[in-house]
C-alpha cells in the first residue's frame, strides 16, 4: 500500500512528463502492435484467399503471375489460352469445373472480367458460400451486354441496377481509350469480402469481341480457373501441364504461390519489425530519462522519506513501480493507436485488392506486446531507482546552496 501510494503521489506531482512519456509509450505500442497483427492477418488472409479454387491454367510464365491475375485481379495476363485447351482441361475427369476469364480493359480503373454464368451459379467463392445478387438484380446473360458489379466497384464508381457505361481498353484508365459498346448493369453482387468485389464483371463473349480488341483471339481466355476433384489430380495436371507440356503453366495449389510472394518479401516485414522493436525502445528510454532527470528535484522528499523510516528496498521499488505505471498508461492508449492503424492500413489493403483485413481480430500480441513494453518500462527504472536507493538522509536534509 505504501509503494502504490508514493507512485500515485510522484506520478501526480511529475503530471506533464508523466503525460508525456505515457503518450511515446503508446504511440511505440500502437506501432508494434499493428505491425505484428498486420503481417500476421495479411499473410493468413491472402494464403488462405483462394476464391475457392485449387488451380489456375495460363499461359506459359510465372505461376504467381498467373495466381495474382485470376484469382487477385492484380497482375495483367502472361498471355493467352487457345479455347481448345479450355475445353480439354474442362473435360477431364479428374477437374469438376473449370471456368474461363478474360481480361484487358476496364471501366474507369476497375477491372473488367469477362467469364461464364457457372462462376457464380456453380462455384463457392469460401466452403459453403456462393455469390448473391442483391434483391432486384440478376445474374448477365452470356453473349448479352450486361455487368454484373462487385460490391466495392459499384460502390465507387457509383453504378446502380439499370445504369449503362462504355468500358475502356486496357487494365488503367486512359479516357481516350473508351470502347463503343455500352453495357447495362443488371445486377450487384453482395459483399463477399474476396477480390470480386473490385470486379465489374460482363459476359466473356462480350470482352472477347469487344472492338479494338485482335480477331484472331477472339475465341482466346487469358486464364482457367479450376476446381479439382481430388489433390492427387493436382499432382497428375502439374505433371502434364509443367513438365511434360512446353506451353500452358499450371499454377497449383494456389496458396502455395501466395505464400511464396510473402517470402520474397519477408525481409521487408523483418524490417518494419525491427523498426517498431527499436521505436519501442527509444521510448521506454523515455521512461528512464524521465524519471532520472527528475531525481535531483526528488532528493530531499527521498530523504525525508528515509527520514520517516522508509527502507531503501521502498524507495527502490516505488521508483521501478513507478517506471512500470507510466507504460501501463500508455499502453491503455496504445489500443487506440492500434486499431487506428489497422483500420486505415485494411482500408488501403481492401481498396487495393479487394481482400478484407479485420481490426477487430484478436491475436496474441495485444496481450505480450503491452507486457513486453511494460517489463522494458520496469526495466528502464532500475538506472533511477539504484540512484535513489543510494540518496544519504543527511544529504538530502541539508540546506540547497
Amino acid at each position: 500500500m505504501t509503494l502504490w501510494l508514493l507512485v500515485r503521489r510522484s506520478l501526480r506531482q511529475h503530471l506533464l512528463s508523466t503525460l508525456v512519456t505515457a503518450l511515446a509509450i503508446a504511440l511505440a505500442g500502437g506501432l508494434l502492435m499493428s505491425v505484428w497483427a498486420v503481417k500476421r492477418q495479411a499473410h493468413d488472409t491472402f494464403t488462405g484467399q483462394t476464391g475457392g479454387w485449387d488451380a489456375v491454367l495460363g499461359a506459359r510464365g510465372s505461376k504467381l503471375q498467373l495466381v495474382l491475375n485470376a484469382v487477385f485481379h492484380l497482375e495483367a495476363s502472361p498471355g493467352n489460352v487457345p479455347w481448345a485447351d479450355y475445353l480439354d482441361i474442362g473435360s477431364n475427369r479428374a477437374v469438376s469445373l473449370a471456368v474461363p476469364l478474360a481480361v484487358g480493359d476496364n471501366y474507369r480503373g476497375y477491372r473488367l472480367v469477362g467469364t461464364t454464368t457457372n462462376y457464380f451459379t456453380q462455384s463457392e467463392y469460401a466452403p459453403g458460400k456462393k455469390f448473391a445478387v442483391v434483391a432486384g438484380g440478376r445474374c448477365f446473360e452470356d453473349g448479352y451486354r450486361e455487368a454484373l458489379l462487385g460490391s466495392f466497384a459499384a460502390q465507387r464508381l457509383g453504378l446502380k441496377l439499370g445504369d449503362e457505361f462504355h468500358p475502356y481498353h486496357g487494365l488503367n484508365f486512359d479516357p481516350n481509350a473508351q470502347h463503343q459498346e455500352t453495357y447495362v448493369v443488371v445486377g450487384i453482387l453482395e459483399p463477399s469480402n474476396t477480390p470480386a468485389d473490385r470486379v465489374v464483371w460482363i459476359p466473356l463473349a462480350g470482352l472477347q469481341n469487344m472492338s479494338g480488341h485482335d480477331p484472331t483471339t477472339a475465341a482466346d481466355v487469358s486464364a482457367v480457373l479450376v476446381k479439382l476433384r481430388s489433390p492427387v489430380a493436382g499432382k497428375t495436371l502439374e505433371l502434364l501441364y509443367n513438365r511434360q507440356g512446353n506451353r500452358l503453366t499450371f499454377a497449383w495449389p494456389i496458396a502455395e504461390q501466395v505464400a511464396y510472394l510473402f517470402d520474397r518479401f519477408g525481409w521487408f516485414d523483418q524490417v518494419l519489425t525491427l523498426v517498431a522493436w527499436l521505436v519501442a525502445l527509444v521510448a521506454t528510454g523515455s521512461v528512464l530519462a524521465s524519471i532520472y532527470n527528475s531525481m535531483s528535484a526528488r532528493r530531499r522528499d527521498l530523504a525525508i522519506l528515509r527520514a520517516l523510516g522508509a527502507r531503501r528496498s521502498t524507495v527502490f521499488g516505488a521508483i521501478v513501480l513507478e517506471a512500470a505505471a507510466i507504460a501501463v498508461l500508455g499502453m491503455a492508449v496504445s489500443y487506440v493507436f492500434y486499431f487506428s492503424v489497422v483500420a486505415v492500413v485494411a482500408a488501403i489493403i481492401r481498396a487495393q485488392t479487394g481482400v478484407v483485413l479485420d481490426p477487430f481480430a484478436w491475436d496474441a500480441v495485444l496481450l505480450w506486446a503491452p507486457a513486453a513494453m511494460v517489463a522494458l518500462s520496469a526495466a528502464a527504472g532500475i538506472v533511477p531507482a539504484i540512484k535513489a536507493y543510494g540518496t544519504h538522509v543527511a544529504e538530502g536534509l541539508s540546506p540547497e546552496s
